[in-house]
């Protein structure tokens, strides 16, 4: 279940900032696989993915996981 929101929320977020999966993926340092796996909650983000992603989203931890 908790996986399931940070995915929903990294989406929206990533989305909003109009990153595509493929871009924010490169951005990332991850595959398109593996964002796509977080965002659709099959995959738990690890602390350092969830920072890396705000930082890239401009946005804090803590509004992703409003």
């Amino acid at each position: 279940m908790e996986a399931e929101k940070w995915g929903r929320r990294i989406r929206a977020f990533r989305k909003l900032k109009g990153y595509t999966q493929e871009g924010f993926a490169k951005n990332l340092g991850v595959s398109v696989s593996v964002l796509g796996e977080v965002e659709r909650g099959n995959r738990m983000p690890s602390e350092q993915f969830l920072h890396e992603c705000a930082k890239q989203l401009k946005v804090s931890v803590e509004e992703l996981s409003i």
